[in-house]
């Protein structure tokens, strides 16, 4: 039997991992300092691992923190809800902060309800997707999406009020809404304790599967216990523990415990009086009906165009990044490689990639380009959705023969102020940084409307050489849309997105 006081150890533990997250996910701009394990948390994730595992087929060897968290479940139960989930914790304090409720409201408040079922549902759908090849179990799982919207929204909305995170301000496309979302479930918090948590959440759900036979678990004597109702008052999963307890649903949270004023409760193994439990309360017809609608929906999303079926131009994926059927099948949204780019290049996608690609990475060069030296992002990518590359293997320095092509950069004569106004300029090629220069120019004579003669240069660009970083799109004065654009076709990681099949541009 462990010890009574335990609220104050469980909001111990809670404040350090919470701060630890945050800590973390600012120190993700120094990832490149060896031995620092900033996606600590997406890999003790065990729903990154197992639906990695079932879409990708691999199992990522990060991720092998996740079955230390499954193995202490088995045994402890859903302890990671209250214990370690930044969201989860982040939830509980804002139930706290909104509760003005009278005592007898916070009794009714913490009671089991059918709805808590949905969250079961939502995980065998996800499961079935992921199953299927389609990962989008970053969408609800509760680590990608607190690091999402910490970095496109919460992150970025501080340093713009001066807290001074970043030297410069980062913007991020589809921000306001990921802020939205976040909003939404803190402010749900006042009308249902622990909503995301106990309602919608599939990590939640799938510990509490992997909790239903576990040895140490809440005990009630029922001969001690006097139906007082007094445990249900700071209950966080509403697991009716003054009843025969929902083991799926408790967390582990221990307040039930100390609320108990005959001892009735204890957590540990069973005795001779303990009460049974509840088995979990999820309809089978429903569950089938879940799979069958999932795998249903999957070819409704392969059929649609996607940047796998159609690789549009403005899907360039960060350097290092698997083709894109394994990408999708391991990037779980969570926006690592976004907080860690310095230039603020990349991008949550919106639909650009398709519906399975929302809130992937792309870069989007008019905000930013990718640093020639810089391969950030697959130190910080948790799930190996964006290979670790050596710079050597980036840039193209022996031993590798040619750079890794992001795509290829494209003049649009008709905005180009040499081609079209007859105006100096040679930004991109200054700032060009392939050796030899993949953007050379021609010295032309030209007789403008006045009859003068103008000796100007006019650029191009050599697809050899390109290799797609953006700085050119970047730097280019023409400001609302850019004379010269980078394409996706070309890139290193597609066999079949090139200019020329089967002939591949070589140097």
């Amino acid at each position: 039997m462990l010890p009574k006081k335990l609220r104050t150890l469980r909001q111990i533990y809670a404040v350090f991992f919470f701060a630890l997250f945050l800590l973390l996910l600012l120190l993700t701009d120094y990832a490149n300092l060896k031995g620092f394990q900033t996606s600590l948390f997406h890999e003790m994730n065990p729903l990154t691992a197992i639906a990695g595992f079932l879409s990708s087929g691999t199992f990522y060897k990060g991720l092998l923190w996740s079955l230390a968290i499954i193995v202490l479940t088995l045994f402890l139960g859903r302890f990671f809800c209250s214990w370690i989930c930044p969201l989860g914790i982040l939830n509980q304090f804002m139930s706290w902060f909104f509760n003005r409720r009278k005592p007898l409201q916070d009794y009714e408040i913490n009671r089991y309800r059918p709805i808590y079922r949905l969250k079961y549902y939502l995980l065998a759908a996800l499961l079935m997707l992921a199953l299927f090849g389609s990962l989008q179990i970053g969408l609800l799982d509760p680590i990608a999406l607190m690091a999402r919207s910490f970095t496109a929204s919460v992150l970025p909305a501080a340093n713009q009020a001066g807290a001074g995170i970043y030297l410069n301000q980062p913007v991020f496309h589809g921000g306001a809404l990921i802020a939205s979302i976040l909003l939404a479930i803190i402010l749900a918090n006042r009308f249902l304790t622990r909503f995301w948590c106990r309602v919608l959440c599939p990590l939640g759900a799938l510990l509490g599967l992997l909790s239903r036979r576990a040895p140490l678990r809440i005990q009630r004597d029922v001969d001690k216990c006097i139906d007082c109702d007094k445990c249900l008052k700071s209950c966080q999963g509403a697991c009716d523990p003054h009843q025969e307890l929902r083991i799926s649903e408790c967390h582990v949270c221990m307040n039930c415990i100390e609320d108990c004023p005959s001892q009735a409760l204890h957590f540990g193994l069973p005795r001779e009086r303990s009460s049974v439990h509840r088995p979990l309360d999820v309809g089978r017809r429903r569950l089938m009906e879940t799979l069958v609608a999932s795998a249903a929906l999957f070819p409704m999303l392969r059929s649609a165009v996607s940047a796998k079926t159609n690789p549009p131009p403005e899907v360039i994926r960060p350097p290092g990044s698997l083709p894109e059927a394994e990408f999708l099948a391991r990037c779980i949204k969570c926006a690592a490689c976004m907080k860690v780019f310095p230039t603020n290049v990349l991008q949550p996608a919106l639909l650009e990639a398709g519906i399975e690609g929302l809130w992937t990475p792309i870069l989007v060069n008019r905000i930013g380009y990718c640093e020639q030296n810089c391969v950030l992002c697959g130190q910080v990518c948790p799930t190996g959705a964006i290979r670790s590359i050596p710079v050597q293997e980036k840039i193209g320095a022996p031993p590798y023969d040619r750079p890794h092509k992001l795509g290829t950069a494209f003049y649009d004569r008709g905005r180009c102020l040499p081609w079209a106004m007859h105006i100096e300029c040679i930004v991109c090629e200054e700032m060009c940084p392939t050796s030899p220069k993949a953007i050379w120019y021609k010295s032309v004579d030209i007789r403008d409307r006045d009859g003068e003669t103008l000796r100007l240069k006019q650029p191009y660009v050599d697809p050899r050489l390109c290799i797609g970083c953006g700085i050119c799109e970047n730097k280019c004065p023409v400001e609302d849309k850019a004379a010269i654009r980078v394409s996706s076709v070309g890139e290193t990681r597609s066999e079949s997105n090139q200019m020329i099949l089967n002939a591949k541009l070589t140097l």
